[in-house]
């Protein structure tokens, strides 16, 4: 479960390359400004890392790159959760970059984003760069080797330090503005009070508008009903000139077989008309101008008004404006109730201490181990004696992280005293020491193929030697790919590639080619003593490759 087939099109100085990679131990080495990080730099824009237009070869359109690893079998589920075809043995990343910066990317064919790329790299590689040692300086590096030693996940530790950070922050805020909370509580509930004391409803504007209306036009609406009565009932009225009209039509009927729908139509006229004058008497019945409701009516709406304008509403928005300040008052009491917010803000902190106290706990269990082991490997490493140790200290206050502070000491030799990392003086001793921690660390992680990027800088001689050995070592079970300038680790590799570059049109253009045999002795010896072999150098470089 590797890394089998990585292609570029179009890469930095890549103008087309098709690469097979195989298991076991494979070094990349090549003249200084060769590129000899080619490869890994364009394996990490496959697996999410930032695009940059630059990495676009000069003057062609986009820059393309394609990675395809064995599949490890727990990548199935995530490879389904995230909607990717997860039927194939292998899985293929895939990502352009345009000469604008603008990149696009696939996994397995289908569109994917550059965080889902870096999230799938993570369970496929694990890279440790030329400058790794400088990470060991920073807190934050240290905590997360410690952390990942131990199998540590910090991530709902983080979101309980959230959950009291909100806490906190909402008391606090609480406290700060106590005096101008209340002051708008007053000014809520002095304005609730006054409406209240309308007790508007929803509709109530509308009816009493219509209500006063028929009070106010009482006498003019019994007049009218008086007339349209009389208009219909007395002499000569309608009622009576239908009937006649109705009596005239119906004599006939039997003669003039035309006149039957007329007198349908005027008996249905005659029918209307005396429910019509019924309808009129009983409203007159009912009617009653009633001057003291009215009165009422006039108060009422008047109330209405005066408030609406107090408060610069419309009459009709009262009954809503009266809601929306209940809930306001309602949420405000909740945001005040200092009592609440001190017990959320204390159980969140009790929830986030305990969670924190629990990782503390495996934190320390882990920190000596790791220190035997990177102990144990630094004896390889030309640091014979030396001693890694690894401090604990309780923070306070604690921090998103927990509540420990985690430190790197070293001492580099026997009967020195560790001090911490960042003060060894030598730098060849800080790339051994990084080296030794990426050994470990290594051999724990999932990834089935483990980078180093000149990681070796600043080592010589038989540590060199060393060196290859132990990543020799590790490739008996993992991919190992080393970029490197040293010809003892380059020794020890089971496969070897070389980079080289050479001008093609007048523009520069790298290649990356496997070596065996003479061509691998010669890389060997070039590594040796520069550019120009002898029959030492070639010698040198057998005998390495022998041992």
């Amino acid at each position: 479960m590797s890394l089998r087939h990585i292609a570029l099109r179009d890469f930095v100085l890549v103008r087309e390359m098709d690469l097979d990679l195989s298991d076991g131990f494979t070094v990349l080495t090549g003249e200084t400004g060769a590129g000899k990080s080619i490869l890994i730099d364009a394996l990490q824009l496959a697996l999410g890392a930032r695009a940059d237009a630059m990495v676009v070869r000069e003057g062609a359109v986009r820059a393309d790159i394609s990675a395809s690893f064995d599949a490890p079998a727990g990548l199935s589920a995530w490879l389904d959760d995230a909607g990717f075809d997860s039927g194939e043995p292998t899985v293929l990343l895939r990502r352009t970059i345009d000469a604008q910066g603008k990149s696009r990317a696939w996994v397995n064919g289908s569109a994917a984003t550059a965080a889902q790329l870096r999230e799938i790299g993570d369970r496929l590689v694990d890279i440790h760069g030329q400058h790794a040692w400088q990470s060991l300086t920073r807190a934050d590096q240290t905590r997360a080797l410690l952390d990942g030693y131990a199998g540590l996940d910090t991530t709902e530790l983080q979101g309980l330090w959230q959950a009291w950070r909100a806490a906190c922050g909402a008391l606090a805020s609480a406290q700060a503005a106590q005096a101008s909370l209340l002051q708008e509580r007053e000014r809520l509930t002095w304005q609730i009070a006054e409406i209240d004391k309308l007790a508007p409803g929803d509709a109530e504007w509308d009816e009493l508008n219509a209500t006063h209306a028929r009070l106010a036009n009482a006498q003019a609406l019994i007049d009218a009903a008086q007339l349209a009565a009389a208009a219909l009932e007395d002499d000569s009225g309608a009622i009576d000139r239908l009937d006649q009209a109705l009596r005239a039509l119906q004599a006939q009927e039997a003669v003039e077989p035309e006149f039957r729908p007329l007198v349908e139509v005027l008996s249905s006229a005659l029918a209307q008309a005396q429910d019509t004058a019924h309808d009129l008497h009983n409203w007159q019945r009912r009617i009653d101008p009633d001057p003291d409701r009215l009165a009422a009516l006039d108060a009422r709406l008047a109330a209405w008004l005066s408030l609406a304008r107090r408060f610069k509403r419309t009459p009709e928005e009262l009954p809503a404006a009266l809601a929306q300040w209940r809930d306001e008052l309602a949420k405000l009491d909740a945001a005040t109730d200092m009592e609440a917010l001190a017990t959320v803000e204390s159980r969140s902190r009790e929830h986030f201490m305990k969670a924190a106290l629990a990782v503390s706990r495996k934190r320390r269990d882990a920190a000596p181990k790791l220190a035997k082991a990177v102990t144990q490997a630094m004896q390889g490493l030309g640091m014979q004696g030396g001693r890694f140790e690894v401090t604990t200290e309780t923070l306070d206050p604690p921090a998103a992280h927990g509540v420990d502070q985690i430190g790197f000491l070293v001492a580099g030799h026997a009967g020195s005293t560790p001090r911490p990392i960042g003060k060894v003086a030598s730098g060849g001793e800080l790339s051994r020491i990084a080296l030794a921690i990426a050994v470990t660390t290594s051999q724990l992680g999932s990834a089935a193929t483990l980078i180093f990027d000149e990681v070796d800088s600043g080592v010589g001689g038989a540590v060199a030697e060393t060196v290859g050995r132990l990543m020799k070592q590790l490739g008996g079970d993992r991919q190992v790919l080393a970029v490197t300038h040293l010809p003892q680790v380059a020794a020890c590799a089971d496969h070897h590639l070389v980079v080289s570059k050479s001008i093609a049109d007048g523009a520069p253009v790298s290649h990356v080619a496997p070596v065996q045999g003479e061509q691998r002795v010669a890389e060997v010896a070039r590594m040796l003593g520069g550019e120009r072999l002898s029959g030492t150098t070639l010698a040198h470089a057998r005998e390495l490759l022998r041992s």
